[in-house]
């Protein structure tokens, strides 16, 4: 499948930005939130300028055309400014997770050869200066933004002329190196995807035409709080810069629920596990309140309004009376806690499931699903406002071409394809072959040309019994139970297929209470009879999605979640399975032990 894509009219994604920014000059482009939390409101004059005085800053600070400079801090407004900064003069910004280790910081700066570093607080420089310390390590300057380094970039370049930032902001073309964007790690260590200016400029064409009437319109605003070191982030990062789209910035994403409620954007942006807590939340203040059935028959009637929706004689009149009673008594306080102007919603980094789909449609909130990978420049897939299918990722977008190879591995190719691994021709050698980048991930598409995922290839299960499983739809639908928070599909090699869950937190005082059990801790919720029998039929319900030699015969229960802290979790909340199937051997081992 493809799409023409046409010839780009921006010379890089500096002109890209730029360009809407002077045509936003006395407009909101972008805001951020005081120690208040009170929004600050952001012009395209301000951007533009802001951006230039902190250019003659890196000029004047030496910073060269291709050189690499890393950014390492949490999605703020800060982030943006230095980006495109970076790029003005040139140079390549290279993201760091703000939550990154010290190897990890060693290998990227090393690998990436570089010499600056703007970090985010003094407890990341500290952890840069112990990598600087290595005499072999490049990094030479550390700069901390909450110490005001881009005040001091703009201090050191008063005096740096307008016309050497015109000259600069010119030298890069479409084929040139914008980025290197190193992979989250869920196995080995992360490589580094070299993204040009042509990937982006291209794709936000192709983006802005698919998704007009989400992004395209006076008044269009979204809260962005997914970290900027992620590939997904970087791309939306630019197309709404680009677009005119106004960025609220979320650092923390504790505090996402409570400034979407004082932002009100009309385009919400998340994973999923973000539209579960929601979901989750909204039910445990049911709970609290007295009102949890109320809560789940609104839910209900949501979910199978939505479902109506896809059949040919659409909702019932019976079925439209009980949406608009529960859209009345529960649906409608949903909305406002997402700031009640959200009608569109994209969904991305892993999968969302059918029940939330049709959830928060049926809610008045059309989660377009889509798929995609920091290799081919974050995404290549989504689902269409015009017509959304609930459980694929939808169509390609423009510039993609998609084929499906015997063994169900999806492979891809077109404008969009990144330019290789970082000093890694044998890593990019092993991923595209003949021109078609192999993305690992297992799937289909129907008669549309719309994408199912089913799994990652190197996840297949093969039990002892030679059956292939894909965890992915077993875990999926057990992370969709309120009580859950992740699920670990095993049996490779092994007579029948288990599974290791663990609870969520956050969700377990809502759901026991609506259970009418005491309090208690997630260690003693794991050995509670009347948690492990829901979470029984929880079991059996994902198991009808499968065949019987693919379902769960056993499965336990982790006393503790597997998170971005404790290192289970990548920062785009993908688990990192090989370092679970390693660590918890044990406790896999055990769901097999009754069986010798």
């Amino acid at each position: 499948m493809s799409t023409p894509q046409g010839e780009p009219t921006a010379r890089n994604i500096v002109d890209l930005i730029t360009q809407r920014w002077r045509q936003r000059a006395d407009r909101t482009v972008m805001r951020y939130t005081d120690a208040h939390d009170t929004w600050i409101d952001v012009t395209g004059a301000e951007a533009l300028a802001r951006v230039t005085a902190v250019a003659k800053g890196l000029i004047a600070r030496g910073v060269e055309p291709g050189q690499a400079v890393g950014i390492m801090a949490r999605t703020r407004v800060e982030w943006t400014i230095l980006d495109v900064a970076i790029w003005t003069v040139g140079a390549l910004p290279v993201p760091i997770y703000d939550t990154s280790s010290a190897s990890q910081v060693d290998w990227i700066t090393s690998d990436a050869d570089i010499a600056l570093l703007f970090v985010e607080t003094a407890h990341h420089a500290e952890l840069a200066r112990s990598v600087a310390a290595d005499s072999e390590s490049p990094l030479a300057h550390i700069e901390v933004i909450d110490d005001g380094a881009l005040e001091d970039l703009e201090a050191a370049g008063r005096g740096i002329p307008d016309s050497l930032i015109t000259e600069r902001s010119a030298l890069a073309t479409l084929d040139d190196p914008a980025t290197i964007v190193y992979t989250s790690g869920t196995t080995g260590r992360p490589k580094g995807a070299t993204l040009t200016h042509g990937n982006f400029v291209r794709h936000t064409a192709g983006i802005q035409r698919e998704l007009e009437d989400v992004l395209m319109f006076e008044g269009a605003s979204t809260v962005l709080f997914l970290t900027l070191a992620h590939s997904l982030a970087r791309l939306v990062e630019v197309v709404l810069l680009a677009s005119g789209t106004v960025i609220g910035y979320c650092p923390d994403a504790k505090k996402l629920v409570p400034l979407l409620g004082t932002f009100k954007p009309t385009l919400l942006l998340a994973v999923p596990r973000v539209f579960e807590k929601v979901y989750n939340s909204a039910e445990q203040k049911a709970a609290a309140g007295g009102k949890v059935k109320i809560f789940r028959w609104a839910a209900k009637q949501a979910i199978d309004y939505s479902r109506a929706l896809d059949t040919a004689a659409g909702p019932s009149g019976a079925l439209k009376l009980r949406h608009r009673i529960a859209d009345k008594l529960v649906l409608s306080k949903i909305r406002e806690v997402l700031g009640g102007q959200a009608r569109h919603a994209i969904s991305g980094s892993a999968p969302l499931g059918e029940r939330l789909g049709h959830f928060y449609r049926g809610l008045g909130v059309i989660v377009l699903e889509g798929y995609g990978l920091t290799e081919v420049t974050a995404a290549s897939h989504v689902n269409r406002v015009s017509r959304s299918k609930i459980g694929s990722v939808g169509p390609a977008l423009p510039g993609f071409e998609v084929r499906v190879a015997d063994d169900g591995e999806i492979l891809m190719r077109g404008d969009m394809l990144f330019s290789g691994y970082h000093r890694n021709a044998e890593a990019t050698a092993e991923a595209v072959v003949d021109g078609w980048f192999h993305t690992g991930d297992i799937g289909h598409q129907d008669e549309d040309g719309y994408l199912y995922i089913t799994g990652r290839k190197k996840e297949i299960i093969v039990t002892a019994g030679g059956k292939n499983v894909a965890p992915a739809v077993l875990e999926d639908r057990l992370r969709g139970y309120p009580l859950v928070s992740q699920s670990v599909v095993v049996g490779d090699g092994k007579p029948y297929i288990g599974a290791l869950l663990t609870l969520d937190a956050e969700a377990l005082p809502g759901w026991l209470q609506g259970h009418g059990l005491p309090e208690m801790t997630p260690a003693e919720a794991a050995r509670n009879e009347t948690v492990r029998q829901h979470l029984d039929r929880a079991v059996e319900r994902a198991n009808g999605a499968v065949s019987r030699a693919e379902s769960i015969r056993r499965w336990e229960i982790l006393d503790d979640d597997f998170t971005v802290d404790n290192g289970y979790l990548t920062p785009s909340l993908k688990l990192k399975r090989s370092l679970v199937l390693k660590d918890f051997a044990g406790d896999i081992e055990q769901l097999y032990a009754r069986e010798r």
